[in-house]
């Protein structure tokens, strides 16, 4: 059995932002020479996430203004996490709301997706770098 592993690393200039990461990777598999097997994509930060959806424009406004609603940002003085002189309670909700990661069937060295199926990236504390981790198993 092989293994790889690869960190992709974002800037993301806004609070929050959903971004398809699925052909970077495709990239990791292709560089992994893994035919069969299993891909794991996790952030490696408390305030993002990593999910699969459709890349559709108005879903992504819609979890926006979901997730908005269910933790807003503001005021932050409702979350007892930002005693701690942080502004970033709402974003540690949203990513739990969200998820940390996926698992990815590979099948004849691509990913094994259902239909309109991609891998994004949800960024809920941006302005800084974050990684996310990419771990291909198999033969």
């Amino acid at each position: 059995m092989k293994s790889y592993r690869k960190e992709l690393w974002f800037n993301i200039p806004s609070r929050r932002g959903f971004f398809n990461i699925t052909p970077k990777v495709e990239e990791c598999l292709r560089e992994s020479g893994i035919v069969e097997g299993l891909a794991l994509v996790n952030a490696m930060h408390i305030t993002a996430s990593v999910f699969i959806n459709d890349d559709e424009s108005g879903l992504h406004r819609d979890y926006d203004r979901w997730l908005e609603t269910l933790a807003p940002h503001e005021p932050v003085s409702q979350y007892r996490h930002n005693d701690t002189g942080e502004d970033n309670a709402d974003a540690h909700l949203k990513r739990q709301v969200m998820g940390r990661e996926v698992v990815v069937a590979v099948t004849n060295g691509r990913l094994d997706f259902g239909p309109w199926e991609q891998i994004f990236y949800g960024e809920f504390d941006g302005r800084r770098n974050k990684r996310v981790l990419v771990k291909i198993i198999g033969e």
